[in-house]
């Protein structure tokens, strides 16, 4: 009878009154005549449940045959859903999981789940599972918003079989669909402002700054749901854990060819290979939001990161699982200094969260927000090129003029949908927060700090034997680099209002920028020059009145401690940029000295630079004969070298 009645397609019209004529009960009419399937299982589940618990003991047996057949016609609807004219279970499903989630009883969340739990068959070890279920809630996946809202149910008991399908569904594979499955629910806010060659709408180029504001707030909304599914995830249950963070490593292993310089090349078969710019930006930004409870200067919890992890090879599942390591291929990257070939890692028994949390989301930026960096900066430029091309053809009133003004609003729609996801406040400022904390947590590496207490940074600095530097991989400063230069250029206001934060980047370019012992690639060193130019007050504004947008840079930068051994480390880095081994070093040294031209300029504007540099001059006067020339004689050999060398290619 029960099966019947779900077929019918209008129940309303074969309802029977069991009351009076002149009694009408609106609450059972719409509850049996009630069209949703599901919902209509889903009701009499509950009452069944209800009657349970307080019929006598002769009719309990009748309800709990009433419970199971409700139990067994869902398990027929969810398995065999074609059989129903006019009926798309699976976002009924979804709809009933919402209501529960924004009801006023937590504890009735897992009420809806329930029935399609027990409606699901036995598995090993009779235990039930929505994943052995012959793919009856497969189409789940499809319903976006159900994938990113019924996480918050993850935590409920009975939910732990809903993790191990979403996980099932979503697990990566190296096909293009598999692509495509990743971004319908982890790029749905960000492909609307991420014009990757995925998304399906952008920012016009003529657009009211309350639209930016108005997309960057749904965003961040969108990152706080993906930031609960995670952690309510990683809460669920040891074994959910385990496949959480097995799932976040083999998606970006997978992904780890997104730096390669082909990539960017070919975007045709990029977009085939690899996720989209949207989903690694929404995935760093909800791991960004779980390094927060660490990423504090003086946690701590930040000191106990043992970079041993990423040293780590080849490992079993087994290995993986004992020792809480996810991440693969690590060891193949470079590391800010060479392993000696005495110095053997002491890898811990177990890796603590907090050095995988560290891990995936600095490999997530690298492989995301450094993407998107580089195109930012080449859009750019493009910009530019399109704009003068643009105004010369209109003052010699060319036919081309108006193709490339619809050039540039096309490339300049882009640029804005970019920089608005990019730019999105709460990520920036949860970005900031961990590379301030991972600048803090290098130099104490580099000081060979091995304890939970932060040390005092003091020069000379002690000689450091078996460095961990060695297990600590490039793309971690090359992160740090990448989003102080990224704030410099189109968020500046955001290092104006983190002055306070800045002394501790000030520290880390100190240490590494000038000691090849620290930082072995000059390239690296080099950019950290950027960073300087970037975190410090500007020549251009400051000599503005009407803008005061530098003031607290340059109270932390005039007063830093440190100014004598920066100075140094900048002149020493402007020496040893000049031979790196490659062969367009030559060419290369111009654009790395580029940004130390300004600040060796506004540093000799400043007394305690100033007296430094002097100092360096007056020791360079006093050894013009020794054996190994001086920094500052090396230094000026050098300038004037590039000074005749331009002005020579200047008149030619």
């Amino acid at each position: 009878a029960l099966f019947t009645r779900l077929l019918l397609q209008e129940p309303g019209s074969h309802l029977i009154s069991m009351t009076s004529a002149s009694t009408q009960n609106l609450s059972a009419e719409r509850d049996a005549g009630e069209r949703q399937i599901l919902r209509y299982l889903y009701a009499c589940f509950q009452r069944a449940r209800e009657e349970i618990t307080k019929v006598p003991e002769n009719l309990l047996p009748f309800a709990v045959r009433c419970r199971n057949l409700t139990v067994s016609n869902t398990r027929t609807v969810l398995l065999t859903p074609e059989i129903y004219v006019n009926q798309n279970v699976h976002e009924q499903l979804v709809d009933l999981m919402l209501e529960a989630l924004r009801g006023a009883r937590k504890s009735g969340w897992a009420v809806p789940w329930a029935s399609c739990r027990e409606a699901a068959p036995r598995g090993k070890g009779g235990r039930r599972s929505v994943v052995v279920s012959g793919g009856a809630l497969a189409p789940l996946a499809a319903q976006r918003q159900g994938g990113v809202y019924t996480a918050a149910l993850f935590p409920s008991p009975g939910f732990e079989d809903m993790t191990e399908f979403l996980e099932e569904v979503s697990w990566p594979r190296f096909t293009r669909r598999a692509l495509e499955e990743w971004d319908a629910v982890w790029s749905q806010e960000s492909s609307e402002s991420v014009n990757n060659g995925r998304g399906k709408r952008a920012i016009p180029p003529v657009t009211p700054p309350t639209a930016f504001h108005s997309l960057q707030q749904f965003m961040a909304q969108f990152h706080e749901k993906i930031y609960q599914i995670l952690k309510n995830l990683l809460q669920c249950s040891p074994e959910t854990k385990h496949r959480i963070l097995s799932w976040l490593g083999n998606c970006l292993h997978a992904n780890a060819g997104r730096t390669k310089i082909w990539a960017n090349q070919m975007p045709e078969i990029f977009f085939q290979m690899y996720a989209s710019d949207a989903f690694f930006l929404n995935l760093g930004a909800a791991l960004l939001k779980l390094c927060q409870p660490f990423c504090k200067p003086k946690s701590p919890r930040l000191l106990t990161f043992n970079p041993t992890y990423c040293a780590l090879k080849e490992l079993n599942e087994e290995e993986r699982r004992s020792k809480n390591v996810h991440m693969k291929g690590l060891e193949k990257e470079t590391c800010l200094v060479p392993t000696l070939s005495e110095q053997e890692p002491e890898f811990a028994n177990s890796y603590n969260l907090v050095t995988e949390n560290l891990v995936l989301t600095q490999y997530t930026l690298h492989l995301g927000f450094h993407r998107l960096h580089d195109q930012m900066v080449k859009i750019n430029q493009s910009l530019h090129r399109l704009q003068v091309a643009w105004r010369e053809a209109q003052q010699s009133s060319s036919p081309a003029a108006d193709s490339l003004r619809e050039q540039f609003e096309r490339l300049m729609t882009i640029y804005l949908s970019t920089k608005t996801a990019m730019t999105e406040p709460q990520m920036l400022q949860n970005c900031l927060n961990l590379q301030v904390s991972m600048a803090v947590l290098l130099v104490q590496l580099a000081v060979g700090n091995h304890g939970t207490e932060p040390l005092e940074l003091t020069f000379p600095l002690p000689e450091v034997e078996n460095s961990a530097l060695a297990y600590v991989p490039e793309f971690f400063a090359d992160n740090l680099g990448d989003f102080f230069i990224f704030l410099r250029r189109f968020a500046d206001d955001i290092l104006e209002t983190s002055a306070d934060s800045l002394e501790h980047i000030l520290h880390f370019v100190t240490v590494f920028m000038g000691d090849v012992e620290r930082m072995k690639n000059p390239h690296l060193r080099a950019k950290l020059a950027e960073v300087l130019e970037a975190v410090m007050p500007h020549l251009d504004q400051a000599q503005n009145p009407l803008v005061s947008s530098v003031f607290q840079r340059k109270r932390v930068f005039c007063s830093y401690r440190n100014a004598a051994h920066l100075a140094e480390a900048l002149i020493k880095v402007f020496v040893d940029i000049e031979f790196t081994g490659d062969p367009h070093q030559f060419e290369q040294k111009f654009n790395y000295r580029r940004p130390m031209y300004p600040i060796l300029r506004y540093m000799w504007g400043t007394d305690s630079y100033r007296h430094s540099v002097k100092a360096l001059a007056d020791y360079a006067s006093e050894n013009l004969e020794a054996m190994n020339p001086p920094l500052f004689l090396r230094f000026l050999n050098l300038l004037m070298n590039d000074a005749i060398f331009l002005l020579d290619e200047a008149i030619q």
